[in-house]
């Protein structure tokens, strides 16, 4: 019944399992960057001379 096997495929699993949630992650901040890189330029394209973003309290 006790296989040592089993500990290899939990780890193995558990070690995809995080590759694929950094993965998410990294992903989700490069579509975020990318979404406000894309903003400015489209500000500045058209001819607009104030497009920094101003942060707010």
């Amino acid at each position: 019944m006790t296989d040592p096997d089993h500990g290899g495929n939990r780890r193995g699993a558990i070690a995809g399992l995080a590759i694929a949630v950094v993965l998410l992650i990294v992903g989700l901040w490069l579509a975020h960057e990318l979404l406000a890189t894309s903003k400015m330029q489209d500000c500045l394209m058209s001819g607009r001379t104030n497009c920094n973003v101003i942060p707010t309290q």
